[in-house]
């Protein structure tokens, strides 16, 4: 246990912090929705048989429902449009703006009178306060309507997270797999509503990069994120929000070239102090 919760960990850091810079790679060959549909297809579907075949039930007809809106929410509508936005905004913007999503999370928790602490509000404050700063840099911005895309993203990501805390899921690893295969459903149809097609057979680097987000994007780190959140206290489990957009920021930096700049590195800081100030704020039960 020792050394798989160190391990966990460090998947959820440095994986989730690279998949930005994997799809900013694989977009240059695939369409952004149509990446996503393939990516969440091919992995959920691969966990829902191997968890099938070792004697896992089904999910129930509710807990597919359910699954299926969280799914929309949080893969087809979140992940979809970083996709999107990731072909006119760099991957560092994407996990910084990404990185808000604890902020919507702690405002949509008041819908069900999970009311924030004094420090939490003022954590809200500081954190909408960076993704203005972050939306009016010209460093990493990036196009206005990819700004868009990334805040409504994590909106979605946020509410879709509240949401099926309170309903009927299916139990571990298969709430995950029938997530992906309803969120990769929905991309699918985004696609075909966007007309996405596929011009040319996809080039080595972003087969590659596909891939990856398959097996370690998407079965590895979310994997690990269960064991995560069954093991260590929520507080050291959700701590990737804040520690993905450093990764993503150096890895767009180092290999991709992307340019950072001063204004950036400061709506960056003051994001993530409004999450820390929130996760360490969360009042006691």
């Amino acid at each position: 246990m020792r050394l798989l919760v160190p391990l966990a960990l460090l998947a959820v850091y440095v994986v989730w912090g690279s998949t930005y810079l994997a799809i900013r790679v694989a977009l240059d060959s695939w369409p952004p929705f149509l990446l996503g549909a393939v990516r969440f297809l091919a992995a959920g579907s691969a966990l829902y048989a191997f968890l099938r075949l070792r004697g896992m039930p089904a999910p129930t007809r509710l807990q597919w429902r359910n699954a299926a809106v969280s799914g929309t929410l949080l893969l087809g509508i979140g992940n979809g449009l970083v996709c999107y936005a990731e072909q006119t905004v760099a991957s560092g913007l994407a996990a910084i703006a990404v990185a808000s999503m604890p902020l919507f999370a702690a405002a949509f928790g008041t819908l069900y009178r999970d009311w924030p602490s004094r420090l939490e509000w003022l954590g809200l404050v500081i954190g909408f306060g960076g993704v203005i700063l972050l939306n009016l840099g010209s460093g990493m911005s990036g196009s206005p309507l990819g700004a868009i895309a990334l805040v409504v993203a994590a909106i979605s990501w946020a509410f879709g997270s509240v949401w099926s805390r309170r309903r009927d899921m299916p139990p571990s690893s298969m709430n995950t797999a029938a997530q992906m295969i309803c969120g990769g459903a929905a991309l699918s149809l985004f696609s075909i509503l966007q007309g996405e097609r596929m011009h040319a057979l996809p080039g080595l680097q972003a087969t590659l990069a596909l891939l990856y987000l398959i097996v370690f994007g998407s079965l590895v780190a979310f994997t690990a994120y269960l064991f995560l959140l069954k093991n260590v206290r929520p507080l050291l489990a959700t701590s990737y929000a804040y520690v993905n957009p450093p990764v993503a920021v150096l890895l767009g930096a180092i290999i991709l070239g992307e340019v950072v700049h001063a204004s950036d590195v400061a709506a960056m800081a003051v994001i993530l102090t409004g999450v820390a100030m929130i996760t360490f704020g969360k009042k006691r039960e």
